[in-house]
């Protein structure tokens, strides 16, 4: 009896680890079938657009030297005239084109414009006079005069007069005598005027599309 039981349980310690490598292995299966959470794609960084060269400002090709002839009226002008009738002309001429502009305080006559319009390759000269109308009585007769010569030839691209006049548009910051002949400051600011409108017949003359001032 004793060796029957003996051989029954040796029979039986073989099934129980038999049982238990069973379990162990359907635990460890049962394990592996969890799968963990795909990790989340790293995105790709967007390349940023390669900026546009700047293209190089083009060169302006067009330029302008203003020179007023102090010297050929046979009245003694103030010299404040001629700087206005040369400061209206040269700053219309900036502001109504790209071109680049020059002046000279000394007196520049038409051989000294001839002279630099054959020196220059792209700088017209414009050469401006003051002078008095026919049967002149005072100074509300000085009218201006101008010439336009073109660069390296001298030719004399266009000319004419521009005369004082109150009534054109634009302001005037010295208001004029109600009676009597205008004051200095007043004649300044219409001299200045009639340069401006020589600079927008100037630059029409040469197809920039600016209107000639009224």
């Amino acid at each position: 009896m004793l060796q029957f039981l003996t051989m029954k349980y040796r029979l039986l310690v073989p099934s129980l680890l038999i049982a238990l490598c069973a379990l162990s292995v359907h635990a460890q299966s049962g394990r592996r079938q969890t799968k963990p959470a795909p990790a989340a794609p790293v995105p790709t960084p967007t390349p940023e657009p390669t900026p546009v060269p700047k293209k190089p400002e083009k060169e302006v090709e067009l330029s302008f030297f203003v020179g007023v002839n102090r010297h050929d009226s046979s009245y003694n002008l103030p010299f404040t005239y001629y700087d206005a009738v040369m400061r209206g002309c040269a700053g219309r001429l900036r502001s109504g084109s790209l071109a680049s502009v020059d002046t000279t305080d000394r007196d520049f006559n038409r051989g000294d414009a001839i002279k630099k319009a054959k020196s220059e390759t792209k700088t017209y000269i414009v050469l401006l006079t003051l002078a008095f109308d026919s049967m002149a009585r005072s100074y509300d007769d000085l009218i201006l005069d101008y010439v336009v010569f073109e660069p390296v030839t001298s030719k004399v691209i266009t000319t004419g007069k521009s005369y004082q006049n109150a009534n054109r548009k634009g302001p005037i910051v010295v208001a004029p005598p109600s009676t009597g002949s205008v004051g200095g400051l007043y004649r300044e600011q219409l001299l200045q005027q009639a340069g401006e409108d020589v600079a927008g017949r100037i630059l029409k003359r040469l197809h920039l599309n600016v209107e000639v001032p009224k």
